[in-house]
């Protein structure tokens, strides 16, 4: 009997382990905030919370014992191996940097070389990629813009953000920063983020047990869904990969508290700040200046020094399709930069990025980024290309007046024509099979004999291997064979309504379909005009939006 007992035990879950681990970024201003929150936390959550504080190296820091009087809860500070258990709170130790990996607690000393140190963003980082949809991110009062990659990695990878409100905040940096990302999922004084975390964490979609229904089993609801996105966004979701598409929308209904999909559909239907809200959560793009740093490099010493040398004209015209907020496209610009002056050669590099997601357009075109892109930069290049403003940095103008921003639907609007390189990474991941051999015909379309293609680091060219060339595949980076043919019909698209590239402004719903058709009518007959009499122009309105491109550069 005993012996059954014991064997019994064993196969209960550990108890100890966290439903989900909450990381909480904290600096100037944050005890007050720290404890108010803990003050209003259960002791028996099940969740582990892990403080990062921006400390002094020289300050002995007494937060353990100020803590401990805030919750019932213990209080440790972390150490080197420690494992992550629930209903624990762990704080990071002065002149440390913390991270988590499988679990477990791990210590390294603060790197000040480059003068700016973020804990905040590296343990959110690390958190992001051990726990994925466990991780939770919350950013309490601070100067400065610590976090904001952080929580961009979380919500990547599935995960949830939460914010302190900028006027509960006794320094309102940090939270100001964090909230103009878009990525918040509640904005909250600290003493209301504990009730709403638990509501959270208790929904069924959240906890991954006794779950309704698989969603796309609803056919009805989603296909509703997708409707009430294409009609406000102009944007179709249907070939997107269906588990991209369930798990954003198991999401916002986690965050409504919404068990049922037809109960969230009559929440789209009558507020449509939530129909905003899943179309960005749809479209969530995480980047960073330089990203892949060894992609960079290769491209460095190899690729981008033989394409300018091959060149005998003197403009060489790049594609960033899927640009985001714009770093890719500036660190491209950069790149080109150092290595034609390194050449001694002068080539005209105009980059085009685009990207279906205006509001990434239009923060990508401000050039306008937080302090901590200063940890993402090769040494020196932050000092030559950017110019401090406050909190911020601004990318230097004359790298700016290099890359064209524009909104465009990769899948639907007229690609670019006579191109020497296209990156297009980590975009289609999120497509259907048809949706992604679509994007690479296009991509080849554009793409010159010789130029360059570059990948994610988890995509291929698939169906088209024949049209490319691996020039380095462990970076996905190929060569066009300039094989040219008839584009494919595509006549699985013939029932979705055409995306108009560069419009600005969604059609209202009061708006009939003809005014759709005839929007239509007219770009097609632009198209056709522009086909005899125009090589290539864009019409913008009086803010210098984009509104139409016309035709194609000729080679």
């Amino acid at each position: 009997m005993q012996d059954q007992d014991i064997n019994s035990q064993e196969k209960l879950p550990d108890s100890s382990e966290p439903l989900f681990y909450v990381g909480v970024g904290a600096s100037a201003g944050g005890l007050e905030a720290l404890e108010s929150f803990f003050t209003h936390m259960a002791a028996n959550s099940n969740m582990a919370f892990i403080v990062i504080q921006h400390l002094s190296p020289n300050y002995k820091s007494m937060m353990v014992e100020l803590l401990s009087k805030r919750t019932a809860m213990t209080v440790r500070r972390a150490e080197e191996g420690m494992r992550v258990e629930a209903n624990v709170v762990y704080l990071i130790p002065p002149k440390k940097n913390l991270s988590i990996f499988h679990g477990k607690l791990l210590l390294s000393e603060s790197d000040h070389s480059r003068g700016l140190n973020l804990p905040i963003d590296v343990f959110l980082h690390s958190l992001a990629d051990d726990q994925t949809e466990k991780a939770i991110g919350v950013i309490l009062s601070g100067t400065g813009s610590d976090g904001v990659r952080g929580i961009r990695a979380i919500k990547e990878a599935g995960g949830m953000i939460m914010v302190q409100s900028e006027e509960s905040a006794k320094f309102d940096g940090m939270p100001r920063a964090a909230i103009s990302t878009g990525l918040a999922d509640f904005i909250l004084p600290p003493e209301e983020m504990p009730a709403k975390l638990l509501s959270f964490i208790r929904h069924p979609y959240a906890l991954k047990t006794d779950r309704p229904p698989v969603l796309l089993s609803d056919e009805d609801g989603m296909a509703r869904i997708f409707a009430l996105l294409r009609e406000r966004t102009r944007v179709d979701f249907a070939f997107y990969k269906p588990s991209t598409v369930v798990r954003r929308i198991e999401r916002r209904m986690t965050v409504n508290q919404v068990n049922d999909l037809r109960d969230y559909v009559r929440l789209m239907e009558s507020y449509s700040s939530e129909v905003l809200a899943l179309y960005r959560e749809l479209l969530i793009g995480v980047t960073s200046f330089f990203r892949d740093r060894e992609v960079f490099e290769d491209l460095e010493t190899h690729h981008l020094p033989q394409l300018f040398a091959r060149l005998q004209n003197r403009e060489a015209r790049f594609w960033i399709a899927g640009c985001s907020t714009g770093e890719e496209a500036y660190s491209l610009a950069i790149l080109s930069r150092e290595i034609l002056e390194q050449m001694g050669k002068r080539i005209d590099v105009k980059i085009f990025a685009t990207d279906i997601d205006r509001n990434a357009i239009v923060r990508a075109s401000s050039g306008l980024y937080p302090e901590s892109i200063a940890v993402d930069l090769p040494p020196g290049l932050l000092a030559k290309y950017f110019q401090r403003k406050e909190e911020h940095y601004r990318i230097d103008r004359s790298i700016r007046e290099m890359v064209v921003f524009a909104q465009h639907n990769l899948i639907k609007d007229p690609p670019f024509t006579n191109i020497e390189l296209v990156s297009c990474r980590n975009l289609l991941i999120y497509l259907q099979p048809v949706l992604q051999r679509k994007a690479l015909e296009l991509m080849n379309f554009s793409l010159n004999p010789q130029g360059i293609l570059l990948l994610g680091s988890s995509e291929t060219t698939g169906d088209l291997a024949d049209f490319f060339d691996p020039l380095n595949q462990k970076f996905r980076i190929y060569a066009a064979k300039g094989k040219r043919r008839p584009m494919s019909n595509h006549s699985e698209f013939s029932g979705v309504p055409e995306v108009l590239p560069w419009k600005n402004r969604a059609r209202p719903a009061s708006a009939s379909w003809r005014g759709h058709d005839d929007d239509q009518m007219l770009e097609r007959f632009l198209q056709s005009l522009a086909g005899d009499y125009i090589p290539l122009a864009v019409v913008v309105n009086e803010q210098m939006e984009p509104l139409h491109i016309l035709g194609v550069c000729r080679t």
